[in-house]
């Protein structure tokens, strides 16, 4: 599914990036460029940072 629409990246993408240690929506938005266009998918991205963590918080 994709995440960002504005960059074509997908939730596979983003899972990968937060598994390589990102932990904030702009070191995902640097790393693959989910959030770094208009914003929209932010609240997504967080969303799977919070949901990757230990415990889910």
């Amino acid at each position: 599914m994709y995440v960002c629409l504005c960059r074509a990246v997908t939730s596979q993408t983003v899972a990968d990036v937060i598994a390589a240690g990102a932990s904030t929506s702009q070191q995902i938005a640097e790393a693959c460029g989910a959030g770094a266009e208009c914003g929209r998918c932010r609240r997504s991205v967080r969303t799977m940072i919070t949901a990757a963590r230990p415990g889910g918080r």
